[in-house]
This record gives C-alpha cells, sequence and structure tokens, in this order.
C-alpha cells in the first residue's frame, strides 16, 4: 500500500506484497461443484502452479475461487496478486504471469502487439469473469444518508466542489446536516481499472465538469492518494470527512452514497449493476473470443447502478506451452461455473454472470489452447 499526499512528500509503504493461492480464506467455496465441469474438463487431472496478477477489486474473488479450486483440483495451486489491473496486464504480456485480472480490457495497442507466453500467431482475450459495484463511499461527520449525482461526483473529484456544505451537494440532500469542512478526497494512486471504470461514468455523464478523457490513471491534482483497493480502504480509514470511489468488495464498514439515476435516488446493489452488464454490448471488431463489453454508462433503468465494473481474466487464445494452456483452461473454466460465480458473489458482494454472459464466456473458455 502507498498513500500520499499530493503536493507533499509524505508517504506510508508496506511492506510485501499479499499473495492469494488455494490455502486462502474460505475453504468451503465452491465445495459442491463436482470433479468434471458441465464442459467436460477433468478438474482431478490438473496439477501445477499457475500464477496471476492484477485487479485488486478481483482480490476477494481470487482467494475464494483459488481456495475453492481445491475441492475439486487438490493438485493445482492458484497464485494471484492483486498489483492492480495495469501492472496485471504489463506482467501477462511480458510473460510474468500465466494469466491478467483486470477491470479494463485490453487497449488496441496492447492487442497489435506480442504477448510472451502465446503461440507466434495467437493473441490474447478477454472474458468477464466478475461484476461489481463501484461504490461512492464517504466519512461525513454527521451524514449517514447521502445523495450525489454524476455531475456533483465530478465536480468533487476533480476539485471543483472542495465543502461538504457546497449549494451543490444541499441541493440533493435537503435534509442532511451537512458540515462546513473541506471534502479530502481519496484516490487510486496506480494504474487502475476501478478508476477507469469511475472515470467513463464520470465523463459520460458529466463531461463538461469532468473534461480530460477516461484513463486508468487519476487526472486531477487533488487530495490523497493510495495504492490499491486496500490502500483506498486504509487509507479512508484514517481520514475525515472523505470520499473515495472503490469497489465494494473493498468499502467494509464505509457509508455509500445513493446514486441519482435518471431521476430516482438508487441504492447501490450488485443486481443494478448486473442489470447494466445485462443491456450492454459487446465491443465490436474483435476476435470471435473476446468479450469486452461496451458498457453503457447512462443507463437509466429502474435499479439499475451504472457506476459499474466488469472484470476480465485476460489469457492467450492459443499458449505455447500446451500444458500451461490447459492448467489455465481449467481454472477458468471452474472460475466462470455457476458454483464459483455464486460462491464469489456471497464473499465479495458482486454479482455472479448472467446466464447469458455466462454462456459466453465459457465458450471463450473451451477456445483455449
Amino acid at each position: 500500500m502507498n498513500i500520499k499526499r499530493i503536493g507533499t512528500v509524505a508517504a506510508i509503504a508496506i511492506a510485501g506484497a499479499v499473495v492469494l493461492s488455494s490455502c486462502a480464506a474460505n475453504e468451503d467455496a465452491g465445495s459442491t461443484a463436482s470433479s468434471t465441469s458441465s464442459s467436460g474438463t477433468d478438474y482431478s487431472k490438473l496439477s501445477g502452479t499457475l500464477t496471476g496478477s492484477g485487479s485488486s477489486a478481483q482480490q476477494t474473488a481470487e482467494s475464494t475461487w483459488a481456495a475453492g479450486i481445491q475441492n475439486v483440483a487438490s493438485g493445482l495451486t492458484v497464485n494471484y496478486t492483486p498489483d492492480g489491473s495495469g501492472a496485471g496486464r504489463k506482467n501477462f504480456i511480458s510473460g510474468a504471469a500465466d494469466f491478467a485480472g483486470s477491470d479494463a480490457a485490453l487497449k488496441d495497442e496492447e492487442l497489435s502487439g506480442s504477448f510472451a507466453l502465446c503461440a507466434a500467431d495467437s493473441k490474447a482475450i478477454d472474458i468477464p469473469v466478475y461484476i461489481s459495484p463501484i461504490a461512492i463511499a464517504y466519512k461525513v461527520d454527521g451524514v449517514k444518508d447521502l445523495t450525489l449525482d454524476a455531475k456533483t461526483i465530478a465536480g468533487i473529484f476533480s476539485g471543483k466542489i472542495t465543502k461538504w456544505n457546497d449549494s451543490q451537494i444541499a441541493s440533493l440532500n435537503k435534509d442532511a446536516k451537512l458540515p462546513d469542512a473541506n471534502i479530502t478526497v481519496v484516490h487510486r494512486s496506480d494504474d487502475s481499472g476501478t478508476t477507469q471504470n469511475f472515470s467513463e461514468y464520470v465523463s459520460a455523464n458529466a463531461g463538461d465538469v469532468w473534461t480530460e478523457a477516461p484513463s486508468q490513471t487519476f487526472p486531477y491534482q487533488v487530495g490523497d492518494s493510495a495504492k490499491g483497493t486496500s490502500g483506498v480502504a486504509s487509507a479512508m480509514a484514517g481520514a475525515s470527512n472523505a470520499i473515495t470511489y472503490i469497489d465494494d468488495s473493498g468499502a467494509g464498514d464505509l457509508d455509500k452514497a445513493k446514486l441519482m439515476v435518471g431521476d430516482k435516488a438508487t441504492e447501490i446493489s450488485a443486481e443494478g449493476a448486473a442489470k447494466v452488464v445485462s443491456d450492454s454490448k459487446v465491443v465490436e471488431g474483435r476476435a470471435d473470443n473476446d468479450l469486452a463489453i461496451d458498457i453503457d454508462r447512462k443507463d437509466t433503468a429502474d435499479g439499475a447502478w451504472p457506476l459499474v465494473l466488469v472484470s476480465y481474466a485476460i489469457a492467450c487464445q492459443e499458449y505455447k506451452d500446451a500444458d500451461k494452456g490447459k492448467l489455465v483452461k481449467g481454472y477458468l473454466d471452474y472460475v466462470v461455473s455457476k458454483d464459483a460465480q455464486e460462491a464469489a458473489a456471497k464473499e465479495a458482494k458482486s454479482a455472479a454472470l448472467t446466464d447469458d454472459l455466462s454462456e459466453k464466456a465459457a465458450k471463450a473458455v473451451a477456445s483455449i489452447k
């Protein structure tokens, strides 16, 4: 974790990476799964070690999956480090990781390059494995019920709104006792898929306020920054009158704002996140088995939560090492299964893949060689 105040040299660092392996928490995850998957994969024949890297939002889910697959594939060990989506993609591209977790699909420029572990004529594919709402989490003295719209969120996180009792916030929260206190913004310091999804949402809905293009790096010089989902949660724990965007799995006991969706103040929910993804389409022009999703950030359906992330497993379509390909295929076959998806949803407060998306993801996994 790395936390710093913009404009100062103060920093807090905790040494050592978090490693999630098959011995992780929740040993019973997916314990009802069969030793043979619905697609015919014989988990009992999987033996070896896989290294994954990437999304810190996926951290709880990956821990759950790595533990759960031990119930059906005791010979397979999965080590996953939540380095951040950008770092995960870089590690996969260089061959330092067998697969990546990323809250943003591969960019066109990444796809145009080569991948160290992939066969010479093969590229990587994006497979959705995790759907989660992004929370606008806050700690404000005396405030336990807060509603924000996209323009107000954009104003706060771009540094244009600096006080909690600002008229723009007050107009959305007429009954709240908003303090005359400075707003402490906490945002990601690393190359983050959560930041990408957050910035896509505010850019789409408040582009006149959020004038920077959507990006995996936070563009404004405001507030405090912290590395990873856990770093942001730790920064918020020690802050006052603070606000952040964070995957719901990492929000813990923080209060969460309602989001104005159309003309309704909407509570955060995994179901609302899944609704938006279901209403969205796959990005056109990609390989047949690449399931990058063009999220409808302006979805105003009842209960929808358009501040959502879809997190992907990124793997080779064909690996140079066929044995490695079999392990990755076997693990991801488990990850997209109903048992594994429901276990992760329970632990991470995420949404299991819908039946339609699960079927497409399973087909994509089955194509891995």
